[in-house]
């Protein structure tokens, strides 16, 4: 059973324009996903996409202009405003993407302590921040005091200790050297395989494809097809949705083939399917309206095209 279940989400931002008209901004629309105990789900697309409005829904730390619709439950119990704040950091964490999220007033070391639920604080945070070559005198800084790469490697750090069962990373490792980045991510997998789930946001497909189980590929503000890791091979053959096959294409191992146009701004989205102007596949019906998420060998996708 899925220990995490978005069904039908819709997120919205109220913003004034000249002359102070209210329009709303649709980021996030019709997004379903589920995420299994442990798995690791990639969500993988553009920057600007919405992936972090998604990860920021799930905990209820959305800013006040925004607007939320459909149901998220977690261990099959919707999760209200209350039950989010009640999770959030203990049984749902979250690796920001932002360093901006550390207290700036507070030692790094005593903020990672915070989050330990089970057994010493001081010998838990000193042993992630070992694993994470993070050392010792570090527990004494500032966040003003650390590189970008130690700031990231705290985040996780409060993560790892929480002993969630659900961990979200929102682009976890920009900003950190090869040799960390892979311990980084062999500990999402070592989460994982000790029954927790993990969703990873990145746009980073080539990262994602070394530890995920499944990937979600996310396009302006939905999700457009999930899929099996062992799907993204050869030329894309096995993958289903146009955009998916050109977001695999053009990685510089594939060809470095790019597709035509952007994505759509938030409050200019077109009618139908919101990747029918890019696509090469699109028919007047693809104007109509925007496509169900439908079953498709073994996977999901959001394209009457697909096959």
């Amino acid at each position: 059973m899925s220990i995490l279940e978005v069904k039908n989400l819709s997120v919205s931002f109220k913003q004034y324009t000249a002359g102070l008209k209210q329009i709303q901004h649709n980021v996030i629309s019709s997004l379903n996903v589920n995420l299994e105990a442990g798995e690791i789900l990639a969500v993988v697309g553009a920057s600007g996409s919405g992936k972090s409005i998604l990860a920021h829904a799930i905990l209820g730390i959305l800013p006040s202009n925004a607007s939320v619709s459909g149901v998220i439950t977690f261990e099959g119990e919707e999760l209200t405003q209350a039950r989010q704040q009640a999770v959030r950091g203990k049984q749902i964490a979250l690796v920001p993407q932002s360093v901006n999220f550390l207290d700036p007033l507070m030692r790094v070391g005593s903020q990672v302590r915070t989050s330990v639920r089970k057994g010493k604080a001081v010998e838990a945070q000193r042993a992630v921040f070992k694993r994470l070559h993070l050392r010792q005198e570090v527990e004494h800084m500032y966040p003003f005091q650390l590189s970008g790469g130690m700031a990231r490697r705290t985040l996780l750090s409060t993560a790892m200790v929480s002993g969630a069962k659900v961990m979200i990373a929102d682009e976890p490792t920009p900003g950190l050297d090869p040799v960390v980045m892979k311990e980084a991510l062999d500990h999402f997998r070592e989460f994982a395989n000790q029954g927790c789930a993990v969703m990873l946001i990145t746009h980073d497909i080539d990262s994602a494809l070394q530890i995920a189980d499944k990937i979600a590929v996310f396009y302006a503000g939905t999700i457009v097809e999930i899929a099996r890791a062992e799907d993204f091979i050869g030329q894309g053959e096995a993958i289903r949705h146009p955009y998916s096959k050109a977001l695999w294409r053009a990685l510089p191992q594939n060809n470095f083939i790019p597709i035509m146009g952007s994505q759509p701004h938030p409050g200019a989205l077109p009618l139908g399917c919101l990747f029918a102007p890019r696509c090469e596949m699109a028919t007047p019906e693809c104007q109509e309206d925007q496509p169900e998420m439908r079953n498709l060998r073994d996977g999901m996708v959001r394209c009457i095209h697909a096959t």
